[in-house]
């Protein structure tokens, strides 16, 4: 399943210290360059990916051919415009398009499987920063991210706060709520019950856990869209039939959709990877990571950070937000807040949105 096709990849030059008390040893990160990287090395801009995301954030999809995830944020003349700054986008560790996760070989010649550890967001981003250090880059114009790419953000922002100007997260939170760890827990579950996972140990045979990982995103990817979405999209429209076939065949069109968004993604995905990046998202809970104070984790921070939620998001709703919002001022920092209006849910920060284009212009100028 790891790719690397078109991917620059950078190995760590030490072993990397996980938040488990384990290390992982010849840690490779691969990444993607869009704009030029000016001489004094400070037009950098991390741009960090979701959970199903990759560094392929304006290329062309090197598994499905499908264009970058944020190709209509990213490029040139974009809000975030490659023409003036260098975009880094890297894929997080534990994930399966090119860097170490656990379909990569370990040093015993086999693939990692459920071998590899678990790993935290705060893991994932001393990779990034592994990486920025490779590339001898210093401080960042900006970090950028997304759901679990703005978690990556705040942990940024407040473990290595002398790494970046400006702090851009969308749609995200300080912390997984019950409610985010359950869903991901069937998505889990469902995964571990198919019995081609075989404990995770699938790599070289013929079946994979194609069914489980398929229903692990259909039921993900509800938790993206929003009920006004979804009933402007589809209502309760049928599937190329004219009357119900009192059967279980895709009858309604959203059954079909979701069908086709599952089936899609075991195309390019991993299962044992979805496994483990959705526990390092439980796991995240950055107030905890400093004693339990949510402001105490910027106290460091001189960066100028803005938030943007969605007012439809119900998986990181706009009170998320506000609690992050609420922990900066505490500690003085420089911070701006924007809910926008968008019938689209979570996935409203990837789609078309003429005022988010606006203040991700403006923040990132």
């Amino acid at each position: 399943m790891t790719n690397t096709l078109a991917s620059k990849v950078h190995a760590l030059n030490d072993a990397l210290p996980l938040d488990s008390g384990q290390v992982l040893e010849h840690c490779e990160i691969a990444y993607e360059t869009y704009g030029e990287l000016n001489p004094e090395k400070s037009n950098a801009i991390l741009l960090c990916h979701a959970l199903t995301g990759d560094q392929y954030v304006a290329s062309n999809h090197p598994i499905t051919g499908k264009p970058g995830w944020w190709e209509r944020m990213v490029g040139p003349g974009n809000p975030i415009d490659t023409d003036r700054f260098h975009v880094i986008c890297a894929n997080v560790i534990g994930s399966c398009m090119g860097s170490t996760g656990p379909a990569s070989i370990a040093p015993d010649g086999k693939p990692y499987g459920m071998r590899f550890p678990v790993i935290t967001i705060r893991d994932m981003v001393r990779g990034l920063v592994g990486l920025l250090d490779g590339l001898g880059i210093e401080k960042l114009h900006a970090v950028v991210g997304g759901s679990m790419g703005g978690m990556q953000t705040l942990s940024l922002a407040a473990n290595w706060p002398e790494r970046a100007q400006r702090v851009l997260v969308l749609a995200s939170t300080a912390r997984h709520s019950a409610q985010n760890i359950a869903f991901h827990e069937l998505g889990r579950q469902a995964i571990m019950a198919d019995p081609n996972w075989a404990d995770g140990a699938y790599y070289g045979g013929d079946a994979k856990p194609d069914n489980g990982l398929a229903v692990a995103r259909m039921a993900a990817h509800i938790t993206y869209l929003s009920e006004e979405g979804l009933t402007e999209k589809f209502g309760r429209r049928l599937q190329d039939r004219d009357a119900k076939s009192f059967g279980f065949e895709a009858d309604f069109q959203v059954e079909s959709y979701l069908r086709y968004q599952g089936s899609g993604f075991t195309q390019r995905f991993d299962a044992n990877s979805y496994l483990y990046i959705t526990r390092a998202m439980d796991y995240f809970d950055l107030a905890e990571e400093h004693g339990g104070k949510l402001a105490d984790a910027f106290a460091e921070t001189s960066a100028r950070f803005c938030l943007i939620s969605f007012d439809t998001d119900w998986l990181y709703p706009t009170a998320e937000s506000r609690h992050v919002v609420h922990a900066l001022n505490a500690t003085s920092a420089k911070v701006s807040f924007v809910e926008l209006n968008a019938t689209a849910g979570h996935d409203s920060f990837l789609l078309p949105h003429d005022q988010l284009d606006r203040v991700v212009r403006g923040f990132i100028e």
